[in-house]
């Protein structure tokens, strides 16, 4: 931590020195304005209703994978909703903070503008499911395109190690974001604006953008381009057998179940690229300021950005639908005659 005059001349993001009279960080490489009344309030309520819906909703979905004993066959998957409801659970606890606005000051005034204030835990929760959607895509090319492969390497001990390293990712990435580019000025909570240069701060949205939306997209992209090939294939395979008989039938029935899936994740990772491009494209047009008239204290940054919570809460909706083994325990949990 610096003295709070030299810390305010290094902030290059998109703040101003008037600017940081006026305005609080909120984190999630973006600024909240520090009145309560007015469309930014109304947004973040907003932002919160969204919270308690996939905080429901991910619960809701990881019952019913826990239920149908579908947490211990689809592993990633599980952990997927997990880091889901994880991150829809702090934007309502952050978000609800933010209505109060306390006063930070001393040692603990800190911790809770590193953890709490920062959107550390939101973030951590978010880009460990972004790397997640990536592992499960690679798992299911694995076992699609290199089924002898998956069966001989891709056993419960590398998909456990798998599930630990996507948190471990992104719970270190994004501390370690926070810690450095973050601290408490004038009782409010500063993070992700502080920088030695602008090329710094352009280097660190840029490091962001390529590693967790066009890396990942490119991983989509390629992966399931190659699975839904190798399934063509094997639809005419099993339509050249066509011999009724136990173990066609075994066979066709897994078959089923392995595309039911992938049609799951891809639609859960189609959703992704859309959810997350407006945020991704607002922030960088902010950080590298290319266009001067926006900023992370307007309607238009919470805009994008309630857009890309869609996804969190969106996604319980998508394994309801489209996961039979989840869908089954859901309608059972339905009252009716």
């Amino acid at each position: 931590m610096t003295e709070e005059s030299s810390t305010i001349s290094h902030l290059y993001v998109a703040m101003t020195t008037k600017e940081v009279d006026k305005t609080q960080t909120k984190g999630g490489n973006g600024m909240v304005s520090s009145y309560l009344f007015g469309t930014v309030f109304y947004l973040r309520l907003a932002v919160i209703l969204m919270g308690i819906v996939g905080t429901v909703g991910n619960g809701i979905i990881l019952y019913a994978m826990y239920v149908s004993k579908q947490h211990k066959k689809q592993v990633l998957i599980f952990n997927q909703n997990v880091m889901d409801f994880f991150a829809s659970f702090f934007v309502v606890l952050t978000f609800s903070l933010y209505l109060i606005k306390p006063h930070l000051s001393g040692v603990l005034g800190y911790w809770l503008c590193i953890i709490i204030f920062s959107e550390n835990l939101i973030w951590s929760a978010i880009n460990s499911s972004m790397v997640n959607l990536a592992i499960i895509t690679i798992d299911r090319y694995l076992k699609v395109v290199y089924p002898a492969f998956s069966r001989k390497w891709l056993g419960p001990r590398v998909v456990y190690t798998a599930t630990a390293a996507s948190w471990f990712v992104g719970f270190v990435y994004n501390t370690l974001a926070v810690i450095f580019t973050s601290a408490v000025i004038n009782g409010n909570c500063y993070s992700y604006v502080i920088y030695n240069s602008q090329e710094d701060s352009m280097s660190h949205i840029l490091f962001y953008l390529i590693f967790f939306y066009v890396m990942i997209l490119t991983i989509f992209i390629f992966c399931y381009w190659r699975i839904l090939v190798a399934i063509r294939r094997q639809a005419k395979v099993m339509a050249s057998h066509s011999a009724a008989g136990p173990s066609n039938a075994s066979q066709a029935q897994s078959h089923k179940i392995q595309s039911n899936v992938i049609k799951t994740m891809i639609i859960v990772s189609a959703f992704f690229a859309i959810a997350w491009m407006p945020y991704n494209i607002y922030c960088f047009l902010v950080s590298t300021q290319l266009v001067a008239s926006l900023s992370f204290g307007d309607g238009a940054f919470y805009a994008t950005t309630i857009l890309a919570f869609t996804y969190s809460c969106t996604n319980p909706f998508i394994y309801a639908t489209k996961f039979d083994p989840v869908r089954e325990v859901l309608v059972k949990m339905i009252p009716c005659k």
